[in-house]
């Protein structure tokens, strides 16, 4: 789904890029069938994103974005034509891209989401029924510069996040994850790219705490961390991430009115309910349960 950070994440200097969107796992492993990312532009810097501002050269497209007419310099920061700038390259335009773009069975799956009311956790590791759950309800939110028309955050639910190219009901597509996560023993984790502290008072939570959330699940540093649970969704989050402040772990800590911070709590839980409700007569109850107020 549009704005949750594939890109920026997959292009980490540490690990090798197969591809930031379009996978496929086989009894194999996994591949890329794009060949190329797609990434937002928006204040794009050599700083902040060095992977991606260099992989903005000849070959590349790039979309709604202002370009000097005599020295063709891009003004990354001009958002007059729309917030959502873009520019398309080959893999090969990042340096540690694998080629050919397959790899393994994973370790570790993450489902990303950019919850835009600021109260998930921005880690949570989920059981077997939460990936299904989760995986159905395809929950992000539509955030300025994403979607045309969109000024402030939109809950938005996308069944297996990609509804529209669904062929069969989304609990197959959830059941199957689930089954193969179980056979090459893998973890599921559900990573919250959005924001911290809330909308109005808060911030995105920034790119390196992500990126260290993502390196703690990859070298195994979370297997004996001790997990949190948080009252409205369910969820379980570790208390400690290597590289990440203890605060940032839990949404309601980041919050300086708890009252909002549980308002608007429940108020996102009640959409979670209010959306997977179309699902409940074709799942198992335990995956209902893995919900917002399950038992």
């Amino acid at each position: 789904l549009s704005g949750t950070g594939k890109t920026p994440l997959s292009a980490d200097p540490r690990r090798n890029l197969i591809g930031d969107d379009e996978h496929v796992w086989t009894q194999d492993g996994v591949f890329n069938v794009e060949g190329g990312c797609y990434a937002k532009c928006v204040n794009l810097s050599a700083d902040n994103e060095p992977e991606i501002f260099g992989a903005v050269r000849f070959g590349s497209v790039l979309e709604n974005v202002i370009v000097d007419p005599i020295t063709r310099a891009v003004d990354y920061d001009d958002t007059s034509i729309t917030q959502n700038t873009r520019c398309a390259y080959p893999l090969t335009y990042i340096p540690n891209a694998k080629s050919p773009a397959i790899g393994g069975h994973p370790k570790n799956v993450v489902l990303l989401t950019c919850d835009a009311f600021g109260v998930l956790p921005p880690i949570s590791k989920l059981t077997p029924d939460q990936v299904i759950y989760h995986f159905i309800s395809g929950y992000t939110s539509k955030t300025a510069g994403t979607e045309e028309g969109v000024t402030k955050p939109v809950a938005a639910f996308s069944a297996c996040y990609g509804e529209p190219f669904l062929v069969w009901h989304p609990i197959k597509y959830g059941t199957m994850l689930a089954d193969k996560l179980q056979h090459h023993g893998a973890n599921a984790w559900l990573i919250n790219t959005g924001w911290v502290g809330g909308l109005t008072t808060g911030h995105r939570c920034p790119l390196k705490y992500t990126r260290a959330i993502i390196d703690a699940i990859h070298s195994g540093a979370l297997a004996d961390v001790p997990l949190e649970a948080e009252p409205y969704f369910g969820l379980k989050y570790p208390t400690k991430v290597p590289g990440v402040p203890d605060a940032l772990l839990n949404p309601a800590s980041s919050w300086g009115d708890k009252k909002e911070f549980e308002a608007t709590s429940k108020e996102l839980a009640g959409l979670f309910l209010n959306n997977f409700a179309q699902y409940q007569d074709a799942v198992p109850d335990s995956v209902t349960a893995a919900g917002p107020g399950g038992k």
